[in-house]
């Protein structure tokens, strides 16, 4: 087989348009509220960023094979209607399942409803495309939510409270940054890695592509 031709079909360019180039908090600059809010702990940056995956994948999924049953005049209730549904179950599995971690992001997990990667990868893409290549962009797209905020999570537990998945991988003695924890020091940090990011990916602002 000729790699190079793999390489480049239409269902791997999808996914790592979502996965890289376009990521969607440095390239789109989406669900930029529940990144800084839930990125203070790795755990918590783990559980957001599944959720938000599960709901995006499987939401753009069942979009596309209903998107020929969907009057265009009711498409925003639609996406509304499905999206609410995996949000609820992302919800209730983890208030079921881990009530420390649900506690602890708070109404972040119901407001996965409210963020745009959602929304968008429904609109631009789902209800144009086949169910393969919408389940591929979802899983693109939200899996560079999810490990931007695993890399932010990291950074920040380990500076902020010396930690990391709550075990101890700092000294006592070093003194904490508590800059880190907080939302000042969050949109530092989001900065340094939009700027390094953006340079290593090349890319251009989004605005004047």
């Amino acid at each position: 087989m000729n790699l190079r031709r793999i390489a480049y079909t239409r269902p791997w360019r999808t996914f790592i348009a979502g996965f890289f180039k376009e990521n969607a908090v440095t390239y789109q600059l989406l669900g930029l509220c529940s990144t800084l809010a839930v990125s203070n702990k790795l755990e918590n940056a783990i559980a957001m960023g599944l959720g938000v995956v599960f709901v995006v994948t499987i939401s753009s999924l069942l979009i596309a094979l209903l998107r020929r049953l969907i009057p265009p005049q009711y498409r925003m209730i639609t996406y509304m209607i499905v999206t609410s549904t995996f949000v609820i179950i992302v919800d209730q599995f983890l208030k079921a399942n881990y009530p420390l971690i649900s506690s602890q992001l708070g109404p972040y997990v119901g407001l996965i409803i409210t963020n745009c990667i959602v929304m968008g990868r429904q609109e631009a893409f789902a209800i144009k495309n086949g169910a393969w290549l919408s389940f591929l962009d979802g899983l693109g797209s939200s899996s560079s939510y999810l490990y931007t905020l695993v890399i932010l999570g990291v950074i920040r537990e380990i500076l902020g409270f010396g930690t990391l998945l709550n075990f101890r991988v700092i000294p006592p003695s070093f003194p904490p940054w508590v800059v880190i924890t907080m939302a000042q020091g969050a949109w530092f940090l989001l900065a340094i890695y939009y700027w390094v990011f953006r340079r290593v990916a090349k890319l251009k602002p989004a605005e004047q592509e």
